[in-house]
């Protein structure tokens, strides 16, 4: 019996290049953009049905996570007016380019609607920039994941149908989850059903991906695979927490917050990571692509 060959590139070296952003930073605005766009969404639903505690809380996590991220992404590009640059042309065929005109106005309105919010001026204004950042708030959760899928990089390419449900239900848990944290039982009822939807969106969408064959390997070893594991069991825990007792205790309300936050953030590292790791390792290219041919040629 012949052994079965082992895939070997020309002298072991890589056949993509990896991408050049920078960890901590480009994991940071993944989690952050998420974060940001779910809570202007929960803002907004909370002013609607009188949760002025809720609305606060989401206000100022929305316009905390929009800076917060801007400033991760202008550090990995290495200079600010970079950033700009790019706000002068838009490229619709271009994710990144997009994702500035998403992130721009998005940042503008939830800043203006939580400076109004903690000073009490112009509050007819300041819940028209809250509309506005609602209105923005979905497509800055999920734009990041075409940015990353619209990539040559197998473990974030394959996955281009799964990963806008995993970026959007992780934000939607974090956004939830952070609320659980900081605000009353009695006004963190809209918190907690955004976190357990988030949870079960991501959950099932990230079980998608695991089973694409030896693409999703990097997802499942290795440092990718110990965080993709930590954010599927963290964020079954604070799932079982809220359902048992998150409407009762409000320490086990911020423990539940809490997990669904560490969660959120250990999915993000681990997607990322797993991508990196995917392009390193020339099979995961190489070996696929000769599948799909032999697929096509028996077919």
């Amino acid at each position: 019996m012949v052994p079965e060959p082992e895939f070997e590139s020309y002298y072991g070296r890589p056949i993509l290049k990896q991408p050049t952003w920078k960890t901590p930073d480009v994991p940071l605005y993944l989690f952050l953009g998420g974060l940001a766009g779910c809570s202007a969404l929960l803002a907004e639903g909370a002013a609607a049905t009188g949760r002025p505690e809720l609305e606060r809380v989401a206000r100022i996590a929305a316009a905390s996570g929009a800076a917060a991220g801007t400033v991760a992404l202008v550090h990995d590009l290495g200079r600010p007016e970079r950033f700009l640059m790019m706000l002068r042309v838009l490229k619709p065929t271009s994710p990144l380019s997009v994702g500035s005109f998403i992130l721009a106005p998005f940042s503008a309105f939830s800043g203006a609607a939580a400076a109004s919010q903690l000073t009490g001026w112009f509050p007819r204004l300041g819940r028209l920039a809250g509309a506005g950042a609602a209105v923005f708030g979905p497509p800055l959760a999920t734009y990041t994941a075409a940015l990353v899928a619209n990539t040559a990089v197998p473990a974030w390419h394959e996955a281009h149908r799964e990963l806008p449900f995993v970026f959007g239900g992780s934000g939607a848990q974090a956004a939830g989850g952070l609320a659980m944290m900081l605000v009353p039982v009695d006004q963190a009822a809209p918190a907690r059903r955004m976190a357990l939807a988030g949870a079960a969106v991501e959950i099932l969408a990230a079980e998608r991906i695991l089973q694409k064959g030896l693409v999703a390997e990097p997802y499942r070893i290795g440092l990718p695979g110990r965080l993709m594991t930590t954010a599927r069991n963290a964020t079954a825990v604070g799932s079982a927490i809220t359902l048992l007792a998150g409407k009762r205790s409000r320490l086990l309300a911020v423990l539940a917050g809490a997990t669904y936050v560490g969660a959120s953030l250990a999915t993000r590292f681990g997607i990322f990571e797993a991508g990196m790791e995917s392009a390193r390792d020339p099979k995961y290219t190489v070996v696929p692509q000769r599948d799909r041919k032999q697929d096509k040629l028996s077919g």
